[in-house]
């Protein structure tokens, strides 16, 4: 049986393939972007932390569900309204160590409280400026940037195969000696430098008298 002439098809499917989705990873490097040129801007001191550090710092893209900044504490509310004059929008969460900006469709975290220990002055002096998919922020120096990833580690955090690849790659730019002295009386971090001495990621340490 005829059935007629066949209808054309959608001018979106005419000689391609359909859209593509959102590149997840992309979005975030845009959103990072926007938000520290605004804090640039606004002068205000600030270091990119968490998994884009990283991929500053060389680590392959392995983007956890948002961007992370740390700022001060005393400039939270000046960066909010320096944020929203700038029409990204900031909310306050009911956890008391950061504030949220949404940019690109993805999460920016702004943290003064980086894992349980407070940002300072001194922190972000030491961070390095970096280029980030062409935009010059500063980064968090790779040895703070894993000093934060093993004050994280805890009884019920505890995931060192995320923090493994950043060691690895990193482990020439890291002071290992500083990161012992610091971890040595906490049970998880030092069973994750351990376990890099074993994986001979990093030197064993040296044994004592």
């Amino acid at each position: 049986m005829d059935s007629g002439p066949l209808e054309p098809l959608p001018a979106a499917a005419r000689g391609s393939a359909w859209p593509l989705p959102p590149d997840r990873t992309q979005a975030i490097l845009e959103a990072t972007k926007h938000v520290a040129s605004r804090l640039k801007s606004a002068g205000y001191p600030f270091a990119l932390v968490g998994s884009v550090a990283a991929y500053a710092h060389g680590v392959p893209a392995s983007f956890q569900h948002d961007a992370d900044f740390c700022i001060l504490r005393e400039d939270a509310e000046a960066v909010t309204e320096a944020l929203e004059a700038a029409g990204v929008e900031v909310r306050v969460p009911p956890e008391d160590w950061l504030i949220k900006a949404h940019s690109h469709g993805e999460e920016i975290d702004l943290i003064f409280e980086l894992a349980r220990q407070p940002v300072t002055r001194e922190l972000l002096s030491r961070a390095q400026t970096l280029p980030v998919d062409s935009v010059h922020m500063p980064v968090l120096s790779p040895t703070d940037l894993m000093s934060s990833q093993l004050h994280a580690f805890s009884e019920h955090h505890c995931d060192f195969g995320a923090v493994l690849p950043i060691a690895r790659t990193l482990r020439e730019k890291i002071d290992w000696d500083r990161l012992r002295r610091e971890h040595q009386d906490s049970p998880m971090p030092d069973a994750f430098l351990y376990l890099l001495e074993r994986l001979h990621v990093i030197e064993p340490r040296e044994a004592g008298p």
